[in-house]
């Protein structure tokens, strides 16, 4: 079994007998490298990304390179004075420069970053919420309950989806000097039309009251200088960390994996006073993120400085790739497998980014479901249905994988 299977013995032992327990009259050796076979496929591993989602939560947001040698890092150290410095001055910095703030930190991930600016800044107070954005993203985080663990008061504003600045300052008047923020809530990952009116930042900072504003996926700047174009037409009403600051927002948090292209993170930029007292907090320090994911955003955030990020950040390779460009990769993948079409298709953001959105993309299409087969390749290549057929989506491959996608396709069983 440890020979098949490459699992440490230990493994392979429990596996083992875990196969006895449920049935020793019929244990047989294959039965038992099976289940090492699977115990396997249940690890962590690099796959292909054939879906089309380029940041697809489930097989982890953002992908990143990232590479450090095994060497002691400065984390908590000041190379300038030799004593013991602050593990987020450097990329807290960086990230300050890179949104127009005064200050910046980093957490693990963005609703840590939301729960610590509610704990530090308005424990035991209220914070005024457009119903409208009262809302639950992915994975559980519904903002009700992290403002009831941050020990904030919510106060709804408005309805559900029409909330104006004369119901946030009739809530103000009510509540006096007890409020002690206004926290907008980008929605994330849906989105609602028709009859709708929310009050942007810019109306919300006359209240005299402190905006925090949640713009979730985390994009830098709405004009991305970083690319050689315009803006991508995908990206139209998209909240901007520098423009949402520029507006009037005290705070601005986002995640790190999402638009930013890095690791899992949350970033809290703006009012100085106000990134210290959260970097102050008790729960700052279980919150904090360790000298890896720090060591990544510093290389990330130095790639938007320079102007590099669209050929040195993954996610922005995928997103600025042409259409002619991917035409042309599916087409050798079809010719080298001898089978397949190639076809238009729709790539999305993900991960709740820029909702209801597509990126036009290519693909090739296999009749038939060859998705448990795809999923058996090593590494293994996750792709989609639709209309009977099984679509591998160019945009979201790395060219690097373009010779395996071709050998596996050219391998499957015909349909």
């Amino acid at each position: 079994m440890a020979a098949a299977s490459d699992l440490p013995h230990a493994i392979c032992v429990e596996l083992a007998r875990d196969a006895i327990a449920d049935g020793p009259d019929s244990f047989d050796e294959a039965a038992a490298c099976d289940r090492a076979v699977q115990y396997t496929r249940s690890l962590l591993a690099p796959v292909v990304n054939a879906t089309g989602v380029l940041l697809h939560t489930n097989l982890g947001r953002a992908p990143l390179a990232f590479h450090h040698p095994p060497q002691a890092l400065n984390v908590e150290f000041s190379l300038l004075t030799g004593e013991r410095g602050s593990r987020q001055a450097a990329v807290g910095r960086l990230f300050a420069s890179l949104c127009g703030a005064e200050a910046a930190m980093v957490v693990n991930n963005n609703a840590a970053a939301v729960l610590l600016v509610l704990a530090s800044l308005a424990a035991d107070r209220q914070v005024l919420v457009s119903r409208g954005e009262s809302v639950e993203i992915g994975g559980g985080f519904r903002v009700p309950d992290v403002m009831e663990q941050s020990g904030a008061r919510l106060v709804d504003v408005g309805t559900t989806n029409r909330t104006r600045l004369t119901d946030y300052s009739k809530a103000l008047q009510r509540a006096s000097a007890d409020v002690a923020l206004v926290l907008k809530v980008h929605p994330s990952n849906y989105r609602i039309e028709g009859f709708v009116e929310d009050t942007p930042v810019a109306q919300l900072a006359t209240l005299g009251v402190p905006v925090v504003a949640d713009i979730g996926s985390g994009l830098i700047d709405a004009n991305c200088p970083w690319l050689s174009g315009p803006p991508p037409a995908w990206l139209a009403g998209e909240p901007a960390a520098k423009q949402t600051l520029a507006a009037g927002a005290a705070l601005v948090t986002f995640s790190g994996d999402k638009l930013l292209g890095g690791p899992q993170a949350g970033i809290i930029a703006g009012r100085a006073d106000l990134v210290a007292a959260c970097a102050a907090h008790p729960l700052a320090r279980a919150l904090r993120p360790g000298g890896h994911v720090l060591f990544a955003l510093q290389q990330l955030a130095l790639s938007y400085l320079d102007r590099s990020a669209a050929t040195s950040i993954p996610f922005w390779q995928m997103a600025a790739t042409s259409v002619d460009e991917l035409d042309v990769r599916a087409h050798r993948v079809v010719d080298a497998a001898g089978t397949g079409a190639v076809v238009a298709s729709e790539a999305v953001p993900g991960a709740g980014s820029a909702p209801g959105t597509a990126i036009a993309s290519v693909a090739v299409s296999l009749p038939g479901d060859h998705l448990a087969a795809l999923r058996a390749a090593a590494p293994p290549i996750i792709g989609r249905t639709r209309d009977g057929a099984t679509l591998l989506d160019m945009r979201t491959v790395h060219p690097s994988d373009d010779a395996h996608l071709a050998a596996v396709v050219a391998a499957l069983p015909a349909r």
